[in-house]
């Protein structure tokens, strides 16, 4: 196990232990959360070494590798996913018109193939062996680390880069955020989407909420913590959006979690209420961020 010993966002080494969840969906280990007492950033801590946490990957049941439908949980995840991948285009068309984009841990490749449909030029990152052949299988330039990503585009080159619930699973928060800011053009966006610790779903479940999801999330941001760091990493903060269906499903894992059972009715509520609640677009269960350089 890797332990840290000061906060990512502001170096902060005044630590304190905020929760103690339990990997659901492999290992069924559990994981403690710690919070930084002067900005608010939380992170599991410790986690595991870099050569280990990839078994932790290792599951059927894990989507975004795997494209599985089985069980109904994740056929509704496939459902709203396809409404999703159009307004995840036309966001990212909203800033930039057309040029290349850059998705992150693209997993299998599902918002590349909707990209290049509207005739963006495509390159996918994905460590992960399975997810990246399925994304080849679609006709995708799937690269496995930032070091191919370095040696395909120039400086300055890629007009968007994506990473929808990704950053949260990096290891070197600055290394890859200084990647990205030399590699996005000038009048470029980066878009980052997480889970929120603050939403209402996440209060009322705690440590059963599926999108602590230890020990891959590897953070937990918070809209002030989030804009801190990537404010020191060079880049502006423009605005939020929420993501609405990510209440709903996280609440239907969170609920099975807590109970045994998927407890379709109780989900939809929390999810909904949580929705209600959100007084503003960082508010909601997953939030998308949009920067720019600064």
């Amino acid at each position: 196990m890797f332990k840290l010993n000061s906060c990512s966002v502001c170096g902060s080494s005044n630590i304190e232990s905020f929760l103690v969840c339990k990997d659901y969906t492999f290992s069924k280990e559990q994981f403690n959360i710690d919070s930084c007492k002067q900005c608010g950033f939380k992170f599991t801590n410790p986690r595991p070494e870099n050569n280990i946490i990839g078994s932790y990957y290792k599951a059927e049941d894990y989507i975004s590798h795997t494209n599985t439908k089985k069980g109904l949980v994740n056929r509704l995840y496939h459902y709203v996913r396809n409404y999703t991948l159009s307004k995840k285009v036309q966001l990212i068309s909203s800033y930039v018109s057309r040029g290349t984009v850059l998705d992150y841990g693209c997993g299998t490749g599902m918002f590349l193939s909707a990209c290049k449909k509207y005739g963006w030029n495509t390159i996918g990152m994905e460590p992960d062996d399975q997810a990246r052949e399925l994304a080849k299988n679609q006709g995708l330039n799937i690269l496995f680390n930032k070091e191919q990503i370095n040696e395909i585009a120039a400086s300055g080159s890629l007009n968007v880069i994506t990473l929808w619930h990704v950053l949260e699973h990096v290891t070197d928060l600055k290394e890859t955020l200084q990647c990205f800011k030399s590699l996005l053009h000038k009048d470029g966006v980066l878009i980052i989407a997480v889970p929120n610790p603050n939403s209402y779903d996440a209060q009322y479940y705690k440590e059963f909420w599926a999108a602590y999801d230890v020990p891959r999330h590897l953070y937990h941001f918070e809209v002030n913590s989030m804009k801190q760091l990537l404010h020191n990493n060079g880049f502006k903060f423009i605005e939020t959006k929420p993501m609405k269906f990510d209440s709903f499903y996280v609440s239907m894992l969170s609920e099975k979690y807590k109970t045994g059972s998927a407890n379709l009715l109780k989900a939809f509520w929390i999810g909904l209420m949580s929705n209600l609640k959100a007084k503003n677009s960082s508010s909601y269960s997953s939030t998308i961020y949009v920067f720019k350089h600064s």
